[in-house]
């Protein structure tokens, strides 16, 4: 089986303002989505959700040390999930049920070096 990256973009300014009710039904979108990834072939690995762009630094160069994202975008990466599944057909049918509320998902294959 081969390893998918789910890379999660929203809008990180609706999360800003969004409700408390709100913000409970996205962390119960996730969590339904964490017991429903077995059901199409995969394994889910490991993800995590990310602080806000505001927290971000960047490199570049080796060298150059700016504050922020490395560049701005209405969509921000903010999560991931890393998941193992016996194709991308079936990586992409997890992806679809990954919760994006203010934006979508990427899924790519992680690269092997054999």
């Amino acid at each position: 089986m081969a390893q998918y990256l789910i890379l999660i973009y929203e809008d990180e300014a609706q999360y800003a303002t969004a409700t408390p009710e709100v913000l409970g039904e996205v962390m119960q979108a996730h969590n339904d989505f964490a017991a429903q990834v077995e059901q199409h072939g995969a394994k889910l690995l490991g993800g995590n959700a990310l602080q806000s762009t505001g927290t971000a630094t960047s490199v570049r160069g080796g060298s150059e040390v700016t504050d922020g994202p490395f560049v701005e975008t209405k969509e921000a990466l903010g999560g991931y999930y890393l998941v193992e599944a016996p194709d991308l057909d079936s990586a992409l049918a997890v992806g679809k049920l990954c919760p994006a509320r203010f934006g979508g998902v990427e899924v790519r294959p992680v690269m092997t070096f054999d």
